[in-house]
């Protein structure tokens, strides 16, 4: 069977605390990153990913129309810093003429860990205001979430649940007795892992929808605001 030529893919992913982005070659047998950058720099998300991108597409000696892809990570992510990445990912995608295909955070993060030989796997990643996004794996599959719930009130939800293995930050996994890091992502390599399918297929691109799982703290304000504002009801 002849080799089919590899596939070329920008990949990015701003919906943890870190800015992730790498080029990588989708080849017959797998993923291989080419150049890749993961910053954790939470606050200058917006600022670090164009010259990031520059520089992995530079390292990797691939220029942006030699790319037959984009592949972005849509969360769950706090609002901010996962527009940042899907917007720049879009933009840069409409620019070359590129498909761009989104991921779900959590399962290439979940991709890009080695599998626990049975069970169940629970990916945690930081949503703030002491909150977890979450999503529960087996076999690398999906079979629950994402979801955002505090961590008491997933460890309640999981109590009867046996968990094979816990991914996330230490200060969240120790709540499920289990060892974390003090840095949990994606990597560039496992986001086009997700992405590989539709990659291979060629399939047309999709517009990319943010897992939010919540709504930003500016709209809650601005409609908080907007109720004050109100004329007080009155009955007939």
């Amino acid at each position: 069977m002849t080799a089919q030529p590899p596939i070329r893919a920008l990949a990015l992913d701003t919906a943890t605390s870190a800015v992730v982005t790498g080029v990588v070659e989708l080849r017959d047998e797998g993923p291989v990153t080419l150049a890749e950058r993961i910053v954790t720099d939470q606050r200058r998300h917006a600022e670090v990913l164009t010259t990031l991108m520059r520089d992995v597409l530079a390292e990797a000696g691939v220029a942006g129309d030699a790319l037959d892809a984009v592949v972005v990570g849509c969360g769950p992510g706090p609002f901010t810093g996962l527009r940042v990445g899907m917007a720049t990912g879009a933009a840069y995608a409409d620019a070359l003429g590129l498909p761009a295909y989104g991921v779900c955070t959590l399962d290439a993060i979940d991709r890009g860990t080695p599998a626990p030989e049975a069970g169940t796997r629970l990916v945690l990643t930081d949503a703030r205001r002491r909150e977890v996004y979450w999503a529960l794996y087996e076999a690398g599959r999906r079979v629950a979430g994402p979801a955002v719930d505090s961590p008491d009130t997933l460890v309640a939800e999981l109590a009867g649940r046996t968990l094979s293995d816990v991914v996330g930050e230490s200060r969240f996994t120790e709540r499920f007795g289990a060892a974390g890091a003090d840095l949990v992502t994606p990597t560039p390599a496992s986001l086009v892992a997700v992405a590989a399918e539709r990659l291979t297929a060629r399939a047309p691109a999709e517009p990319l929808t943010p897992l939010y799982l919540r709504r930003p703290d500016a709209v809650e304000l601005k409609d908080r605001k907007r109720k004050s504002l109100l004329p007080s009801a009155t009955h007939e």
